[in-house]
């Protein structure tokens, strides 16, 4: 299992309020999958980072593109493969 660290850059903090709920209950039916494993908000307020556990880029891309945050043009996605060091 690899790890994908996904940012999520603010675009609209409008949208980002308004699609929050729908954001964060699908956040929560990812980690249900075992999908997530972790995720937070930047405190500063420029959106936030979701790390996914996916056997491949493809897998982690499309859990981020249907995040309801990108699908409503309320943030951007950023996606990079971590090498995680314990």
């Amino acid at each position: 299992m690899k790890h994908f660290v996904v940012f999520l850059p603010m675009l609209d903090e409008a949208k980002s309020a308004a699609y929050r709920p729908e954001h964060l209950a699908y956040l929560e039916a990812q980690r249900g999958q075992g999908r997530i494993f972790a995720s937070g908000r930047f405190t500063d307020g420029a959106g936030g980072m979701v790390v996914y556990k996916a056997e491949s880029l493809e897998e982690a891309t499309a859990w981020a593109e249907n995040d309801p945050y990108v699908l409503h043009g309320a943030r951007r996605y950023e996606i990079h493969e971590w090498d995680m060091v314990q």
